[in-house]
């Protein structure tokens, strides 16, 4: 049987008769509630109407958190937690936002959330992308420098084949940052760190085969020697190519098992949708650094223990400088790694890859440039003999 309370009210009739009068009733089974407010007699001296709630509302941004051991009225006003709202008095419960929108401050209601990724229309990728353009062109310039040149004695020097490869794979370094920037996609995710792997460790391996052959030009000198067969062209591109294949497939396991893919955070940066591309396997990802930086490591090694050795205009302190600063520059880009997200990661890497390349650029070549360009009395055979001999 469902229980119906009665509500009454004091009333007091021409001021000597008082009785409790049925204004209304309740029934808590059914949550009817019904009243006659006609039907109240008020006191002269309430100067408003008393309201039956132990509790003020809970206005939007807030939800009712009931107290112990007290009626349903009594409760306390909690805000909404992190990433959630309530739109309404009184609210039981708060609402999560949709993943493209995030609560405002007074966490009442959504706002939509702006998509960030590292754009060639903000200041940032335009500087990084024109600076990987104009290096990438200098670097053009330089090999045009060294073909129109090439039978020089300073652009024979050191295996000249090697230096053409070398210019025109940091040429292609410098352009495989623009794959970093602007909107990505599942391509650009799939190609960006594969196409940078394969081509930088083309690059380094050059640097290692020069730093070979001037090694073994000057233990070569003796009548007879077997390391004359290991100075020519052959064998420094059969190091070049087994050293990228090695790499080739380093980067084949990593797209054949777990490979990078395209992927929204919308947890880093409140208020924004960060598109940006997952490593994947970031095991693999660290395997083709680390196997980068072993074959620098190999290379300044080398360069540093030939670098006063007699070699032709001293190409192995040029090598050594140039391998200090790769190494140099992608060891400070690791911490720099782990701590950042967003498309700060992607302006770092981006930066690190013009910095080394532009390292390597400078240290071998310029002072080669300088030679060619502005010290053509130095460029004579004359000189070369006179410095192998010192």
């Amino acid at each position: 049987m469902t229980e119906t309370y009665d509500i009454l009210n004091f009333q007091s009739f021409f001021g000597q008769t008082e009785a409790l009068v049925k204004v209304g009733e309740i029934t808590p089974h059914d949550q009817e509630f019904i009243i006659n407010e006609e039907d109240i007699d008020w006191p002269e001296y309430f100067l408003q109407i008393p309201t039956s709630e132990c509790s003020p509302n809970c206005g939007p941004g807030f939800k009712k958190t009931g107290r112990e051991n007290q009626p349903i009225c009594c409760f306390d006003c909690t805000p909404c937690p992190e990433g959630k709202i309530s739109n309404q008095i009184d609210a039981e419960q708060c609402l999560l936002c949709p993943e493209d929108q995030y609560p405002n401050r007074e966490r009442d209601h959504c706002l939509p959330r702006t998509v960030t990724f590292l754009a060639y229309e903000e200041p940032l990728g335009m500087i990084l992308a024109c600076a990987a353009i104009c290096f990438s062109l200098l670097t053009v310039l330089v090999l045009g420098v060294f073909v129109k040149h090439r039978d020089t004695p300073i652009a024979k020097a050191n295996n000249r084949s090697l230096s053409y490869t070398l210019l025109v794979f940091l040429s292609l370094c410098f352009l495989c940052s623009l794959l970093f920037i602007g909107h990505p996609t599942t391509a650009t995710c799939l190609l960006r760190q594969t196409t940078f792997a394969v081509v930088f460790t083309v690059a380094v391996s050059s640097i290692l085969a020069k730093t070979i052959t001037v090694v073994l030009a000057f233990r070569a000198t003796k009548p007879g020697s077997r390391l004359r067969s290991w100075l020519g062209s052959t064998a420094s591109y059969s190091l070049i190519f087994t050293c990228t294949l090695i790499q080739m497939c380093l980067c084949g396991i990593w797209l054949g098992t777990y490979p990078p893919f395209l992927e929204m955070d919308i947890h880093s940066e409140p208020g924004s949708i960060i598109i940006q591309c997952n490593e994947g396997s970031l095991l693999i990802f660290y395997c083709v650094l680390g196997y980068m930086a072993l074959l620098a490591l190999a290379s300044f090694t080398m360069a540093f223990l030939a670098r006063n050795l007699p070699d032709t205009f001293n190409e192995a302190k040029f090598l050594t400088f140039s391998m200090l600063v790769f190494c140099s520059v992608w060891i400070s880009f690791l911490p720099s790694y782990q701590s950042s997200k967003g498309k700060a990661i992607v302006a770092l890497e981006v930066f690190a890859i013009l910095t080394s390349s532009a390292g390597i650029l400078t240290c071998i070549f310029a002072p080669k440039c300088y030679v060619i360009l502005l010290r053509s009395d130095r460029n004579t055979l004359e000189i070369l003999k006179r410095k192998g001999t010192s």
